[in-house]
């Protein structure tokens, strides 16, 4: 007898009316014509079941830290900065930890259960290493966890020298930090950024890591890190484990020279994470008008076969004083800003935040296919774009067969002469 039966279901792929049926933890089939006695049996009824969502850019140590120690009155990068320095000496692991548990119980009732976060390592005391590493610890039965080793204040701008960072950065990732993070465009000089790059992809490829890095997260269109990290990840055979995150000076470059990066990044096997409701927020801030939309350019990276994962990046901190966890409320802000409203591409949106983002994570057993773990989400919708044009209710999250979560079917009683006794949104 089969743990969990699922029916009537449709898939991501338009497959409709499908069964998957999971044992141990695992799906174990996935057909249109399955019939099997299980312990327990749902009834999709064509609503769409998807794998988990994942967040392949985020920011925990930060996040819900809204207000503290004061409000970011100008919603700039900036005050964000300045008020993050401010915080920063009043933290402490408890606050830490208990923030970060409260998000990650949002992240489940979205159906989030792989998130990668990066992590300051630039306080010597590594506090905010040590509170992820045991939220990691805590969270393991239902969410993934990646934690990126991250400079936040550049690796080479230590104030005790240029070792310092990169010493703390070490110690993070001793104590089990999964990822080397960089952000070459915040140190002193271009040149010293090309270091940096160097540095952390040496000692990623000398420790087997992965690699995340903030990359030319600016207006400025010299700034051209990417062309680096590409160099280096080639030269140290990293391919396909190298990510460069928020890209953004590429949304000012000029044409020809992104057609020359873009292959550059393609041979390379590059992953590239777009942070749309931080990016579209926080870029762009120089300009009167015409003003950019500060975005990378997600449709021409996909074009040239390039892995392409979307992040929330925060949630009610310094930079951001919204969200909700809610990845599909990224792919909807995606979708606009990248124009990207053609149905395969509003598809491409959604697996933005689903499939390319466990891909850039390295997740293994990731999917709707027999053998994958029996991690999914049931949406009150029943295609992507429904889900996100509708950002649509999660009705049950699922993580190894098990049911995690379960919101109540989103309807509205309406009292309207000659109409419908409700509606829910869905045509």
């Amino acid at each position: 007898m089969l743990d969990l039966l699922i029916q009537n279901a449709t898939l991501p792929d338009g497959r409709e009316r499908m069964a998957v049926a999971v044992q141990e933890g695992k799906i174990v089939e996935v057909s249109s014509s399955l019939t099997a006695s299980a312990h327990q049996l749902i009834d999709a009824q064509g609503m769409l079941l998807c794998p988990p969502f994942v967040d392949a850019h985020f920011h925990m140590d930060a996040t819900l830290s809204y207000g503290l120690p004061r409000v970011n009155q100008s919603g700039t990068l900036l005050e964000g900065i300045a008020v993050w320095g401010e915080l920063k000496p009043e933290l402490t692991q408890q606050a830490l930890v208990e923030r970060a548990m409260t998000y990650c119980d949002w992240a489940v009732a979205k159906g989030l259960l792989a998130i990668r976060s990066h992590v300051d390592v630039c306080d010597e005391r590594l506090l905010a290493v040590d509170a992820l590493l045991e939220v990691k610890r805590r969270v393991s039965p239902y969410v993934d966890l990646q934690l990126v080793a991250f400079p936040q204040d550049g690796l080479l701008r230590g104030a005790q020298g240029p070792q310092q960072h990169m010493n703390n950065l070490k110690r993070a990732l001793d104590r089990g930090v999964d990822v080397v993070g960089g952000i070459p465009h915040f140190e002193r000089t271009a040149e010293q950024g090309a270091a940096s790059i160097r540095l952390l992809c040496e000692l990623a490829a000398e420790r087997g890591l992965r690699v995340d890095m903030h990359c030319d997260e600016s207006d400025d269109p010299q700034s051209r890190h990417v062309e680096t990290l590409a160099y280096e990840t080639q030269r140290l055979g990293l391919q396909g484990r190298v990510t460069g995150s928020h890209l953004t000076s590429m949304h000012s470059m000029d044409n020809y020279y992104v057609s020359k990066l873009l292959p550059l990044l393609a041979e390379a096997q590059l992953h590239v994470v777009a942070n749309p409701l931080i990016n579209i927020t926080l870029q762009g801030r120089q300009d009167s008008y015409p003003k950019r939309r500060g975005m990378t350019r997600v449709p021409e990276l996909l074009a040239s076969g390039i892995n392409v994962a979307f992040g929330h990046d925060c949630v009610m901190d310094p930079w951001y004083a919204l969200g909700s966890a809610d990845m599909l409320e990224v792919a909807h802000m995606g979708m606009h800003v990248a124009q990207m409203t053609s149905q395969s591409a509003m598809r491409e949106c959604f697996a933005a935040v689903s499939v390319n983002a466990a891909k850039a994570l390295g997740l293994q057993a990731y999917g709707l296919s027999p053998g994958c773990f029996a991690d999914f989400v049931l949406l009150q919708a029943r295609d992507p774009v429904e889900a996100i044009r509708l950002r649509a209710n999660r009705l049950m999250v699922f993580r190894r067969g098990k049911l995690l979560a379960q919101t109540p079917a989103t309807t509205c009683q309406l009292h309207l002469a000659n109409r419908p006794e409700q509606t829910c949104w869905m045509v």
